[in-house]
């Protein structure tokens, strides 16, 4: 069956009916889901296994029978280890359909059939009794409902309402309980993902600043959390003022809460300073005496760094203050965690909220409407002073006193910068480009849509800037990200092959088989080839009507697997002025790249070379056909891997 499903074309703007199939969104959600990296996250699955076989073990040893329910099991693979280790039966809930079918194929491939129910709910339609899904309450509790910030995946009401309706009262839990820590920390870099900053701007008649409203300067922020690869983050770029603080735990195996709370922990800084961010993440330990512990620690915090485990599906958490506050060493503080169902936010006070009473139960809210504008890369780039300067450079080299400017960009602070240089109204239409809706690097073409729409309306000798743009490409090696499309084959002694055809089918839709946006300075990688120009855009031109088509090969000249290509988008100002949304300058002699930490760039996965188990092969090249439709706004592309023998992969 066929569906017609509406789509915003964040190329062109236009609003485009598709023919899809009706089971569409669901490959996309399996496409770009999880899945694949929480099974190639051996340490979760190891600690897991490990604390499932004690519960057993426990339930076991107390004379009863070991029944396990287990909430979002996803591939089952949860629900086969307790099998494994000894339950009696195993009743796994699962609301995604597709998912839930994938489980079912699963457990039966692995013989489980007899001791492992799938069950189609959410874990609150879940009925108990004679008549009921489950014939009595589980006494073991088998979950991973945890997001980076732990509860946001609504970890919190889905115990809530197990341990009143599903489990009995003197019950296991698989983790046994979490632990959320908090670290203070002054960072510039990180408090610009929040704030703006004055901007600096040499003119004519000197240095001008263009200073941030008050309404903004006083606005608590976005209440939401900011989840990076804090490992990522360089120690230099931030100053430590709290040693760890543990702020809260939570027991999954009694009965939780879902309510609002906090929770104050004193400290005395350790150096003074202005408190900007808190640092947040979480470890979760699989029994009741905590010896079988899965820790979400960045380095700097970690036992033993060496053994750090990379993952994608759970990373770190960053929070900023409503407020920065100075802080002097030595000086006692409280540090304040507040939750509600499905949200973590922090505030700073100089006295204990239990002392004097004092609890902030509401989240932040932005009451400037700049959070709701700009997420927080955006703050960043707007923030970036030589950003700033490379484009009052080039608008320099274009204003004349009488010029007209029009600027076409989402939240862009051109314009002020094109009336500080002298511009007295708004014959230049300028752009950064950037766009709110631009999800792929392209899709900030968008800009030249609205050229073309205004070219009638530009006079004679109109200037336009950026002047073109040209599309880029490099093949890499990735250190870590490869995992989230690798296929993983057997997990844990597991046959999980069903769960990577599942995911290769979604892969095959239309969308999924794109390029996709990744943050690429949180994810090391290495170049193998050379960055290499594929299309130029003209902007002084209106869009053409013919396609725009590339072909070639890019030659590989450092040794490694060829994970796949990055592309990205340069913006040239003038001539003598680029910006660049990917690499930020060459790569050094082994190849280890830096990116923009502003922009998303896009990934193709070469699907052959995500195997480890795929043979590395000798001196390869990578063939390729991108193609922009004007029509569509869309770029398509293919890229083809193959050695110096010319055999394909």
């Amino acid at each position: 069956m066929k569906i017609f499903c509406g789509r915003a074309n964040p190329t062109t703007g236009s609003v485009e009916w598709l023919e899809e199939d009706e089971h569409y969104d669901y490959h996309q959600e399996i496409a770009r889901s999880s899945y694949a990296d929480m099974l190639h996250d051996k340490d979760r699955n190891i600690k897991y296994y490990q604390g499932i076989r004690a519960a057993v073990s426990r339930v076991k040893d107390r004379g009863q029978k070991a029944l396990v329910l287990d909430i979002g099991t996803g591939t089952g693979l949860l629900s086969m280890m307790a099998v494994t280790a000894g339950a009696d039966f195993c009743y796994a809930i699962e609301v995604f359909k597709p998912m839930a079918d994938a489980a079912v194929k699963i457990v039966e491939k692995n013989g489980f059939s007899d001791k492992i129910k799938v069950i189609n709910k959410h874990s609150t339609e879940v009925t108990v009794g004679p008549d009921g899904d489950m014939p009595c309450r589980a006494n073991i509790l088998i979950t991973e409902l945890f997001d980076t910030e732990l509860i946001g995946e609504g970890a919190l009401p889905s115990y809530e309402h197990a341990h009143r309706h599903l489990m009995q009262d003197d019950c296991e839990a698989v983790p046994h309980r979490a632990i959320v820590y908090a670290q203070l920390v002054e960072s510039r870099r990180m408090w610009s993902w929040n704030k703006l900053f004055p901007i600096r701007v040499q003119t004519s008649l000197g240095e001008q600043v263009i200073v941030p409203p008050s309404e903004l300067e006083r606005c608590p922020g976005a209440p939401s959390v900011y989840d990076i690869q804090l490992n990522q983050v360089s120690p230099t770029d931030f100053t430590v003022l709290s040693d760890v603080l543990p702020m809260f735990s939570v027991d999954f195996s009694k009965q939780v809460s879902s309510s609002a709370a906090c929770y104050s922990r004193q400290f005395e800084p350790l150096a003074s300073g202005q408190a900007q961010v808190v640092l947040s993440w979480w470890d979760i330990e699989m029994d009741p005496e905590g010896k079988i512990k899965c820790t979400m620690a960045p380095f700097w915090a970690h036992t033993d760094p060496q053994e750090l485990q990379w993952r994608d599906h759970w990373m770190q958490c960053v929070y900023f203050l409503p407020q920065e506050e100075p802080v002097v060493q030595g000086s006692a503080l409280c540090l304040v965690a507040h939750h509600d169902d499905y949200c973590v936010w922090y505030s700073l006070q100089r006295t204990s909220p239990k002392k004097n009473g004092r609890i902030h139960p509401a989240r932040p809210v932005c009451d400037c409407q700049a959070h709701l504008l700009w997420n927080r890369p955006r703050f960043g780039e707007i923030n970036d002073q030589h950003r700033t300067d490379q484009y009052a450079q080039a608008l320099r080299t274009v204003l004349k006193p009488d010029s007209i400017c029009l600027c076409v960009s989402d939240g862009s602070l051109l314009s002020m910068l094109a009336h500080y240089l002298g511009a007295e109204q708004v014959s230049l239409l300028l752009g950064e480009p950037f766009f709110t809706t631009s999800l792929l690097p392209w899709h900030n073409l968008y800009f030249w849509y609205v050229r073309t729409a205004l070219d009638q309306h530009l006079g004679p000798g109109a200037v336009v800037m950026p002047q073109a743009a040209s599309l880029h490409a490099v093949v890499v090696e990735f250190r870590d990200l490869w995992r989230i499309r690798s296929p993983c084959g057997d997990c844990e002694g597991f046959d999980v092959h069903i769960m990577d055809d599942m995911i290769k089918h979604a892969l095959d839709f239309r969308e999924s088989k794109e390029a996709e946006p990744h943050p690429l300075w949180e994810y090391p990688c290495r170049s193998l080839s050379e960055p290499q120009q594929i299309l130029t855009f003209d902007f002084r031109q209106p869009v053409p009507p013919q396609s725009v088509r590339a072909e070639g090969s890019i030659e590989l000249r450092r040794p490694g697997r060829s994970h796949g290509a990055v592309l990205w988008m340069e913006y040239h100002l003038t001539p003598d002025s680029t910006i660049s949304t990917g690499l930020l300058k060459p790569a050094e002699d082994k190849g280890y790249c830096c990116w923009n930490p502003h922009c998303k760039q896009a990934v193709y996965f070469f699907s052959t070379m995500l195997d480890p188990r795929a043979p590395l092969g000798g001196p390869q090249t990578v063939s390729y056909t991108v193609e922009f439709q004007p029509l569509t706004g869309d770029v398509t592309m293919d890229f083809t891997l193959s050695d110096t023998l010319g055999d394909e992969h």
